[in-house]
Formats: structure tokens, C-alpha cells, sequence
């Protein structure tokens, strides 16, 4: 293993406040210019640097893939990875999630007041696979209320009134061995579901909606894409003079 040089030990240390001044925003503790400009200021370089991973769509649905009939253990499993990576939820708010916030709005399946960091609720809107996973759990346990996600013992029986969050990083781990991702941690899935719905035509305001952050810088970073200047989005928004004929 090569040793720690000074710079790589400072590339760290900016790495880890830049990280912390995110999450101060997200939180509400800074404001989101505050936080903005003080990550604005000028030190080590950040060549090369990627912070967390994002999965394309042949990923994700190689991670979503599962053969029928499933078990217990596996209909659970496929829906927690079917809301992280569908929905963009933290690991403590699928935990936490009840059967009583998944209600119909405007003709539409979503959690609603789900409560994220700093104790700001938004509601958020499932898509329908994601509710059709859902469903296909809940209706196998037997569940009508309380906690989503239950511990299930080795006799395959559900149990209890919640999990850890080690079970999470557990399924995540599984869900990527077979699909034969690398290193995928379960806050990578809410990543892929900013920049899928990014490429997908999805507005930065309603993606900011869907994820909770309080400060739009967040979303972006969440996004990890880069300005194109090729063909720029002011290129054609519908000024332009008319060609002469």
C-alpha cells in the first residue's frame, strides 16, 4: 500500500468539509450561500476526484433483475432496492417508512410528509413498478400497517417492527454481486435516481422536490454532470430571430 503523502491527506481533509458543508445546508444549519461560498474557496485541487457512484440504466435494471417465484427475504430485498433507487430515498427513510404514508394524490401512489434530515417533509411521488414491488412484499407478509420492512428469521417468518441499517447495506451488497456491480453502496442508488431522472428531462426544481435537499447546490452535486457547451441549453429556447427566406 503506498504511504499518505501530505497532499493526498489534504485532498482528503477538503473532500470531507466540502461533504460536511453540504450536509450542514441540506440540514438547515448554514444557509445555502454561506455554505456555497465557503466551499468556494481556493485549496488543494480536486484532480480526479469522484465522490460516490452512479449507475447507468443497464445497471440499474441488471440490480432490479429477479427470477420468480420469490421468497419472503427476496420480495422485501427487491422492493428496499426498488425505493432507494426508484424513489431516491436515505437508508433511515425507507427504515423508517409505514404502510400508513403510502397514500393516492392527484391519481398518483406516493409518501407522503415522509420526514427527511433537519425534520423537513416532502412528499414523494412512486413510480409504478416501484409500488407494484411494494405491494408484491406487503401482500406476501401479510402486512396492513405499521413499519414497511421487517426482519425475517431463517425459518423465512417476518418478525418484529423494523431492521437496522446494516440489513440495507447488506441487500445492496447482495443486489450488486449478481448484477456484478463494484462497489455500490446504498446512498449511490438515491445518486443514480437524481441524474436517471436528470436524463430523463426532469426538471432540477422537481428533482430537488423528490430528494428533499434544502439547497439546490446539493441537487447538482447529487447529479455529478458537467456544463455542455456544444450545444447549450440557451441555444434554442424559442427567441431565435427567424431564418430569412
Amino acid at each position: 500500500m503506498d504511504k499518505p503523502t501530505p497532499g493526498n491527506r489534504a485532498l482528503k481533509r477538503c473532500c470531507e468539509l466540502s461533504g460536511y458543508l453540504v450536509e450542514a445546508a441540506d440540514a438547515g444549519l448554514l444557509s445555502p450561500e454561506l455554505a456555497a461560498g465557503i466551499r468556494r474557496v481556493k485549496g488543494v485541487r480536486r484532480l480526479g476526484v469522484r465522490l460516490g457512484n452512479w449507475l447507468t440504466v443497464e445497471q440499474g435494471r441488471r440490480l432490479l433483475h429477479c427470477d420468480g417465484p420469490l421468497t419472503h427475504r427476496e420480495l422485501r430485498d427487491h422492493s428496499m432496492v426498488a425505493l432507494l433507487i426508484g424513489c431516491g430515498l436515505r437508508r433511515g427513510e425507507v427504515l423508517a417508512l409505514a404502510l400508513e404514508s403510502v397514500q393516492q394524490r392527484e391519481e398518483h401512489w406516493v409518501i407522503a410528509h415522509l420526514m427527511g434530515k433537519g425534520g423537513h417533509f416532502r412528499t414523494v411521488p412512486i413510480p409504478a413498478w416501484v409500488k407494484v414491488a411494494l405491494d408484491a412484499w406487503t401482500t406476501a407478509a401479510g402486512l396492513g400497517h405499521g413499519r414497511v420492512f421487517r426482519a425475517i428469521d431463517k425459518t423465512g417468518r417476518v418478525w418484529g417492527d423494523g431492521m437496522t441499517p446494516k440489513v440495507i447495506w447488506e441487500v445492496v451488497r447482495a443486489a450488486a454481486t449478481r448484477a456484478g456491480i463494484d462497489k455500490l453502496a446504498p446512498h449511490d442508488l438515491r445518486r443514480t435516481c437524481a441524474r436517471l431522472c436528470h436524463q430523463a428531462g426532469g426538471e432540477l426544481d422537481q428533482i430537488q422536490f423528490l430528494l428533499g435537499h434544502v439547497s439546490i447546490q446539493t441537487t447538482e452535486r447529487y447529479l455529478g454532470c458537467k456544463q455542455r457547451l456544444r450545444c447549450a441549453v440557451n441555444d434554442t429556447i424559442g427567441l431565435e430571430p427567424e431564418a430569412a427566406v
